[in-house]
């Protein structure tokens, strides 16, 4: 079997994976080795862009890495995206791993209220993809982690939010080309108290998300972290045409881990490689 690109990666330049002064965590260079042992042809490593101003969460919900980052009030600080430094580091790869393709890329927490000013920072014309991705919800005035809002709401309630702004998310012209990790709410899903998610309790919901984004014309990430396999079921009932692949890997060890099975998951619904791996899968 002949892998797809990894199209969702992330090395020491996104800040929670514990940056440069934390290499067990693992670099870009580590990763770019093991695509190669394991026969990846590409990956793009698309680092955390986060703008937000006021982003709230219970600091147990952030790793002991990372956890610095979250101040007595709750409230996140993350550090600036070093992009001069990511760019010479992608160079550095491309030179010492030359069989191998490495694109760039972002992925930017809640495009639809941050690209302005990421686009006032940064070109983002220097980045082979950009991702968007909804991290953060709306709740009480401010910007707050869905682990955290678990805590707060009952469990339905957040994944119905979450679903809530996926509209707007796409409803403008930011330049993302891919939705990310639809299915993000559900990482912390509290299934000791609730059992395991069952996707029919909110399939309309689900398949409405679906449905906005198919029309804004995006991919949909099938994010290998957990395989669903009514995503990309629903994903195509629902008129989406594209999808990628994405590992979200944030150590050398996670990436494309799933694909084998992902491969064969979204097949059976239709979809195919094009000729070259980083492109986007379609039906």
């Amino acid at each position: 079997m002949t892998l797809p690109a990894d199209s969702h990666v992330h090395s020491e330049f996104s800040w929670d994976t514990g940056g440069p002064d934390s290499p067990a965590r693992g670099t870009m260079e580590a990763t770019c080795a093991r695509a190669v042992r394991i026969g990846l042809p590409a990956l793009f490593f698309t680092e955390h862009l986060d703008l937000e101003t006021a982003w709230f969460t219970d600091p147990e919900d952030f790793g002991d890495h990372e956890r610095h980052l979250v101040a007595a009030d709750g409230i996140v600080s993350v550090p600036r995206f070093d992009a001069d430094g990511y760019f010479e580091a992608i160079e550095r790869c491309r030179a010492a791993f030359p069989f191998l393709r490495i694109g760039t890329g972002l992925e930017v927490g809640q495009p639809h209220l941050r690209l302005e000013a990421a686009a006032n920072e940064l070109d983002l014309t220097r980045f082979d993809r950009i991702l968007g991705s909804l991290h953060t919800l709306e709740f009480e005035g401010r910007r707050v982690e869905p682990s955290t809002l678990y805590r707060r709401l009952p469990a339905e309630e957040v994944v119905r939010r979450y679903l809530a702004e996926i509209p707007d998310l796409v409803a403008g012209d930011e330049p993302f080309e891919i939705v990310t990790h639809l299915d993000y709410a559900l990482r912390c899903w509290p299934e000791e108290e609730e059992g395991p998610f069952d996707p029919r309790s909110l399939e309309q919901e689900l398949r409405g998300a679906m449905a906005v984004i198919a029309h804004s014309g995006r991919a949909l990430e099938m994010n290998t972290r957990r395989l669903w396999p009514w995503m990309p079921q629903w994903w195509a009932e629902e008129g989406g045409r594209t999808i990628s692949l994405g590992s979200d890997a944030h150590t050398p060890a996670a990436l494309a881990h799933g694909f084998p099975e992902a491969v064969a998951m979204v097949e059976a619904f239709g979809f195919r490689a094009g000729r070259d791996p980083r492109e986007l899968w379609r039906r």
